[in-house]
Formats: structure tokens, sequence, C-alpha cells
């Protein structure tokens, strides 16, 4: 009983809650998964049904692997109010004020911390990934949406009202598209992977001869293609998804400069599914950064490809629990 007791206490659920996908996993206190679940998010159900599929989600891992870990870590696409754990805004998910840290630690009877889910991340890699011995870093994530975190001087840096690291939300073009956020020209609105998806289906739609490599792919639906199947067609010369990650590729260079220049960090870490689909985008970042940006701040610069892949976002969730409720403050 005490041995299982204290292995318990050295676990804990981490939660990576994202516009496309809910993924639950039991995380020990080396970073190392015991066991992972992971089902679509179906965000069109709504923040009820969405809520009920991370119980439900949680409450399988707890059952499968009969364990009573530390607490609850869950790091959400969107931003949170530190003291209530309460969902300000998720653009992704069209969640706004939602009660959701009180809305599981009840029914699952397990103290919950609710972060960004790229915050989660960044503190995944820098304690068991890309970021080990630095405690100076920026981690980049762009998926379905874009976000990142920042480590300085050994700690996670939240900002005022717990925003900092929107880094998706940085404007790069003024008059561009509409973000999701409601402003225009943000760089997630140009190279998150929801806005590669977009511009693919407009393309496809005003120009079909033109995109016939992501029609194909797409089964010859327009609304079915997907930011992965921008990057695939991209490899058979697909005029159409070449100009599209050219223009997110320029974003991104243009964001990680700015980011290099203002916050000097040891190194830039990037992850999530658009760069994992395309690792090229880590070489064109590097050139770019290393061509454009202050020499000073890049003297010590590494920029790197992040280690726990799809695994960042559960692990740094769960991290977050054990470092929150072993000392009973949030990190």
């Amino acid at each position: 009983m005490s041995n299982q007791a204290s292995e318990n206490d050295q676990t804990a659920i981490g939660v990576d809650l994202g516009g496309t996908k809910i993924e639950v996993a039991l995380v020990d206190s080396q970073g190392r998964v015991k066991k992972r679940v992971r089902q679509p998010t179906e965000a069109e159900k709504g923040y009820t049904a969405v809520k009920e599929r991370i119980i439900t989600a949680v409450r399988q891992v707890l059952d499968e692997t009969g364990s009573r870990p530390r607490g609850v870590g869950l790091g959400i696409a969107g931003q949170v109010e530190y003291e209530t754990g309460v969902v300000l805004f998720a653009p992704n998910l069209r969640w706004r004020n939602e009660p959701l840290l009180s809305n599981l630690s009840d029914p699952l009877r397990l103290p919950v911390a609710i972060t960004n889910d790229v915050r989660a991340a960044c503190w995944g890699e820098w304690l068991f990934g890309a970021g080990r011995g630095t405690d100076d870093l920026v981690a980049v994530f762009v998926g379905t949406g874009i976000g990142g975190g920042v480590i300085s001087g050994g700690r996670m840096l939240n900002g005022c009202s717990n925003t900092f690291g929107e880094i998706g939300h940085m404007p790069v073009d003024f008059d561009g598209p509409r973000c999701h956020c409601g402003s225009r020209g943000c760089l997630e609105a140009v190279a998150g992977g929801w806005a590669i998806a977009q511009q693919a289906q407009e393309a496809a739609g005003s120009s079909p001869q033109d995109a016939q490599a992501l029609l194909r792919l797409a089964g010859g639906r327009r609304e079915a293609i997907t930011a992965g199947m921008v990057i695939q067609a991209l490899g058979e010369e697909d005029p159409i998804s070449k100009k599209i990650m050219d223009r997110a590729a320029e974003a991104l260079i243009a964001a990680s400069i700015g980011i290099v220049n203002a916050l000097n960090p040891c190194r830039l870490i990037l992850g999530g599914g658009v760069v994992e689909g395309y690792p090229k985008l880590i070489e064109l970042i590097q050139e770019g950064v290393g061509r454009r940006s202050l020499g000073a701040a890049t003297e010590r610069l590494k920029v790197l490809k992040a280690e726990l892949g799809g695994a960042a976002g559960v692990v740094g969730a769960a991290a977050l629990a054990l470092s929150s409720f072993s000392s009973r403050r949030h990190t």
C-alpha cells in the first residue's frame, strides 16, 4: 500500500486540449509517459460536451492504470485567468469565460492546474526536451494555432494578466487575413495550421485547375483540404502550396527575428504539427534569423527542433501538476 502511494505521488495526469484533439496521459516525475489516450475534441459540440470528453478520457486513464496521481495539469489553446482557472478566451474552441478548473476538479476529485497549452509544452521541453541545460529559451509551437512559452532566468514568464507567450497573435500584416481572435494579420492567421488549410481551400475554389494536387489528396472536396495535405502537395511542387508555405515561412521568420532581438534566448525551440510535417521550416528560420537578427542576440543562440514531439503538451502539463501540488502553488 505504501509503495503504491509513493508511486502515485510521483505521477500526474497531463491533458493537452487543442482545437482538434484531446490528449490525456499519466506521466511520472522523469517525464515518462505511462499511459496515453487521444480523441478528437469535437469543439463544434460546445463547451459542455468537450468538458465531458476530458473527464471521460481522464477517468479512462485512471481506470486502466489503477493510479491515484498527485493531480491533473491541463494545457489549453487559450487564455486562462491565473487565480481561478477560468478560460477567458479560447479562440479555436470558441470559448469565453468558462469555469473549466472547477468543472473538472469536482467530478474528478483531484486538484487541477490549468495553463496555456503551449506554455505547458514549453515547460516539458525545458525540463525533459530540447531546453535541458539552459535557463533562457523561447519555444514556438506551430500547430492548428501558434503559441509560445518563455523561460527567462530559470522562470516561466506569465505576464501581468497571465497571457505571456501569445506569439501567434503578433501582427505580421495589418491588412492581412482575419484571425480567430478578431484581429487582422496575426502570425497565426498566416502560418497556423487552420489558416494554411483555409488559404488552400479558398485557392482551390477560385482556381481549381491550379489546385489539382490538393483536390486529389482531398478526394475532390476542397473543404476537406488540410494543412497536412498542403505540405504533402508541396513535395509534388504544387504551385498553390508553395505560395502558401512560402508566405507562412516568411511570417515565421519575421516573428522569430523579433523574438530573438527582443528576448535574447539561448535557444529558440520550434515544434508543433506544422513544423513536424515540414521540418525545412527550422532550416529556413535558422537562416533568416542568422542573417537579419542583431549579431549580439544570436552570438550564443541555437535554433532547435522540439524533442518531445506530440508528447510535449501532456508531459509539460503533468510536470505543472507535479510542481503545483507538491508545493501547493502554481508555477
